[in-house]
């Protein structure tokens, strides 16, 4: 094998690569919350209301599948021109679901746009890992972080506006202006690759790790839809069991591994990639259903719901750029992980603590705290997951640690939604069901007489809150497993720069 080795941009190259990487994970990060808000709108003209979720799940299950095959192929061929192609994949599936005339087109669409949005996702970390020094990437990698919480905010706010202003098609369409100014500034800022010897490709490996992210995405996705205890859904837990246990046996034989074994076996990516499941499956948890408890039980609109979620971003924003900053000194990776963790965890806390009568203020005080938790601790993860390995592997490293966050974002979502849905339902069975109000969906609550109103909506307070406190130990299973890692630091060059990456390289010579 060949050594990994790129040029690293001048100051000014390094401020447009990070703009043109920065909106394509905008759009990327966009693409799994924008569409919510335009489901039923979709449902309705395009005649699909049995099988509109998997509009959500198609891009779901794409992306987190080709997460890891993206980053391998990365190291092996160069990220430059893996990250162009993924992104005008993305573009044209966009077209494709903008002028999708049915279901089956859209979805397959989707799983296409999903195809490339991993690959924008992943190879976005790892080009950051090839652009900056080691200890300045915690400082750059904080701002995709931040991007990510901002999208979770306004992109059920534009999917809602396209919808009812203009059409649910924008929500797809609106990707293609930006994407491609994103697509010119990535194709003359971005460090210049080549190809070198020719690499042979893990397809099994590949293959084997699709299916385990197939069936993690579907029963994540389906499980309460399907049955928790259903045929289906316990035969596709024991199939992706059984497909986990034959990985790394496959992966031992490869020749190029897409999961090299070695870091399979590392404490400090695996111990990271699980300390970044939990937290995301907390923080979806919190940023896909607190609008839902402020427009249910406070009766707000989309739009000031997402107002009143502003503490929130606020912190998550400032978090990710402080803990982005201190992560240069690599005596403070790890305490950096425990305080965001901490105050993630005091967050759910307190939220546990909400009901329907909790204030604006109050609320706002909550957010606050869960957002600094939030933002300080995925980039700081990933920063040093990249610190431990070398950089011919930035890519497979990244792809791990962006595999587990898309997996723990689905098992966050569809656990939370579970309990609320049962907690709902059990605190409102004796409730009759008149004017359409079903006890199986809260957002029927309105139909129900005000006399009658006021119980319900406590009950879906109490249902939320219930909700965050079993979310909860899941932080506290991070917290015991950030205190057994040892964050390491790449060698660096003289001038700062990663050791094994040449400031004088023009080109990179992929691994072979």
């Amino acid at each position: 094998m060949s050594k990994t080795q790129s040029a690293s941009p001048r100051a000014g190259g390094v401020a447009a690569a990070m703009g043109a990487l920065i909106l394509a994970v905008l759009l990327a990060a966009l693409d799994q919350t924008i569409v919510s808000t335009a489901l039923p709108r979709i449902a309705q003209d395009l005649n699909g209301f049995d099988d509109i979720a998997w509009v959500s799940a198609a891009y779901l299950l794409a992306s987190t599948a080709v997460t890891p095959l993206w980053g391998k192929l990365g190291d092996m061929f160069g990220r430059k021109r893996l990250y162009l192609t993924s992104t005008g994949i993305f573009l044209a599936a966009s077209v494709a679901c903008g002028l999708a005339q049915n279901l089956p087109e859209l979805i397959g669409a989707r799983v296409l746009q999903g195809v490339g949005g991993g690959g924008m996702i992943v190879l976005t970390f790892a080009l950051v890992g090839d652009i900056v020094a080691p200890s300045e990437r915690g400082r750059y990698q904080g701002m995709f972080g931040s991007v990510y919480g901002i999208a979770s905010i306004v992109g059920p706010l534009l999917g809602g506006i396209f919808t009812d202003q203009l059409s649910w098609r924008w929500a797809f369409l609106i990707n293609l202006p930006v994407g491609i100014v994103a697509l010119v500034l990535a194709a003359r800022a971005l460090p210049a690759a080549t190809r070198g010897a020719k690499a042979r490709i893990d397809y099994a490996g590949a293959t084997v790790l699709a299916a385990i992210a197939t069936g993690l995405v579907l029963v994540t996705s389906f499980g309460e839809r399907w049955g928790w205890g259903s045929p289906a859904i316990v035969g596709l837990i024991a199939a992706t069991l059984a497909l986990a246990a034959l990985l790394v046996p496959v992966e031992r034989r490869a020749a190029a591994p897409v999961l090299p074994p070695a870091m399979l076996g590392s404490r400090t990516v695996v111990f990271s990639s699980l300390i970044g499941f939990f937290a995301n499956a907390a923080m979806f948890a919190v940023l896909v259903y607190l609008p839902t408890y402020l427009q249910i039980v406070h009766g707000v609109s989309a739009t000031l719901s997402g107002i009143h979620m502003l503490p929130l971003v606020a912190g998550l924003v400032v978090s990710q750029s402080l803990a982005g900053r201190w992560a240069a000194h690599v005596d403070r990776l790890r305490l950096i992980l425990l305080g965001g963790l901490a105050a993630n965890l005091t967050g759910l806390l307190l939220l546990g603590t909400i009901g329907g009568g909790t204030g604006t203020l109050v609320l706002s005080g909550y957010f606050l705290i869960t957002g600094i938790g939030i933002g300080m601790v995925p980039m700081v993860v990933l920063t040093t997951v990249q610190n431990s390995v070398p950089a011919a592997d930035l890519g497979a490293a990244s792809a791990v640690v962006t595999f587990a966050r898309s997996i723990g974002a689905a098992f966050g979502v569809a656990v939370f939604g579970s309990l609320l849905n049962s907690g709902f339902a059990e605190r409102t069975r004796a409730l009759p069901t008149v004017g359409g109000f079903d006890a199986a969906r809260p957002d029927t609550v309105g139909h129900l007489p005000a006399a009658l109103r006021d119980t319900a909506l406590d009950a879906f307070a109490h249902a939320t809150a219930t909700g965050y406190l079993w979310i909860a130990p899941s932080l506290a299973v991070g917290i015991v497993l950030a205190l057994f890692l040892k964050p390491s630091r790449e060698k660096e060059g003289p001038d700062g720069s990663a050791g094994d990456i040449p400031d004088s390289a023009a080109q990179e010579t992929v691994t072979a």
